[in-house]
């Protein structure tokens, strides 16, 4: 069986910034909603403070931490390779980070015909 192509990736700037939160918060997961704040930028927050709704979306994980979207917000980055980054600046959400002067982005391009052909399946909810 050819191996599945994923749906997420993360920049080592990302991971460096996971890992001190990781260390301050403990267990992180993103959720990105395309609401309020800074709208479709992903939030990271601890796993014990947010709640994952029974529609939301996991689109696999990054450096340990789930990352899940809003069903609708999904619906726009269903054909999408999304990469987690993270820049300078303070954003407008409760994300974690945020204190630290920078804040997470995503950058997104559509899959290829072949990745589109072998993604790897979401699941729905917080028991995925």
């Amino acid at each position: 069986m050819s191996e599945c192509a994923e749906r997420l990736a993360i920049t080592e700037a990302a991971r460096a910034v996971i890992d001190q939160l990781r260390a301050q918060h403990g267990p992180l997961l993103f959720h990105q909603s395309g609401g309020c704040c800074d709208g479709s930028a992903p939030m990271c927050l601890a796993v014990d403070d947010f709640r994952v709704g029974s529609r939301d979306v996991c689109l696999g994980e990054i450096h340990g931490c789930r990352f899940y979207m809003s069903p609708d917000q999904f619906e726009y980055y269903r054909n999408c390779h999304t990469t987690v980054d993270v820049v300078s600046g303070r954003g407008a959400s409760f994300s974690l980070e945020i204190p630290l002067g920078v804040r997470f982005l995503i950058r997104s391009r559509l899959f290829t015909e072949e990745e589109a052909a072998k993604l790897r399946p979401v699941t729905v909810g917080a028991a995925s």
